[in-house]
């Protein structure tokens, strides 16, 4: 059987590029997103009670992997490479359906101009990501103290000491006057390691775009130094 589906809303994040993205929800606190919610759901009555709870799954679609392919086995980087799984025992991206779940803090519900915007925290979102469907988290069914994680029991997160040089240190003052959460986020952003397994070995500089800023640094040993958070025209990719 097939199916078509409907985008619900559009995510509206403070991710521009896929890299660096966090591996999972909640990882990065201080991220920030909002949902924009589209005809015909773009009405407040369809969000009533849901102020009430405090986090959201988020079906999504991987945009950006449509028509891309799959694979049945598949590496995921955090065991770098080493072993390979079915991806059903993954959240990878590249999927037969390329559908993701994500789980979120719930922020705000707004509405500006009859548009209605759901504000979320945590969120492991592309900007432009498609939203399929919004449900409440729900703590006594969705909270399983006892659960298996299968193979990610056995990892420990790698965590960078975050720094930043003088050039960043000025740029963070001033993108602080339009995100004062700027600072915290990059902490938490590159304090995970985003690196495929066959640079781990490298010392190498990378970037990103996040907010409207370019985000350059570089990893040496367990030290990550910020080297520039600069200003960039974004180009959207829908």
């Amino acid at each position: 059987m097939s199916f078509t589906f409907d985008s619900i809303g559009i995510v509206h994040s403070c991710y521009k590029d896929k890299f660096a993205i966090p591996r999972q929800a909640g990882l990065v606190s201080a991220s920030t997103a909002y949902i924009e919610l589209l005809a015909p759901c773009n009405d407040i009555e369809i969000t009533r009670g849901l102020e009430d709870f405090s986090h959201l799954w988020l079906t999504f679609v991987f945009h950006q992997h449509v028509g891309k392919g799959w694979n049945t086995l598949v590496k995921p980087p955090r065991l770098d490479g080493k072993q390979r799984f079915g991806v059903f025992a993954t959240r990878a991206s590249f999927r037969p359906n390329p559908i993701g779940m994500s789980l979120v803090e719930l922020d705000r519900i707004e509405q500006q101009d009859k548009q209605v915007q759901i504000h979320i925290k945590g969120a492991d979102l592309l900007d432009q990501t498609p939203i399929l469907d919004i449900k409440p988290y729900i703590p006594y069914s969705d909270s399983i103290p006892d659960a298996k994680g299968g193979f990610t029991d056995h990892i420990k997160e790698q965590l960078f000491e975050v720094e930043f040089s003088q050039q960043a240190e000025q740029q963070i003052i001033e993108a602080s006057n339009t995100y004062p959460q700027i600072r915290q986020f990059i902490i938490q952003l590159l304090g995970l390691d985003h690196r495929a397994y066959f640079y781990k070995k490298i010392d190498k500089s990378y970037a990103t775009k996040v907010y409207d800023y370019e985000l350059k640094w570089v990893i040496r040993g367990d030290v990550v130094r910020v080297i520039e958070v600069k200003r960039a025209a974004l180009s959207v990719k829908r």
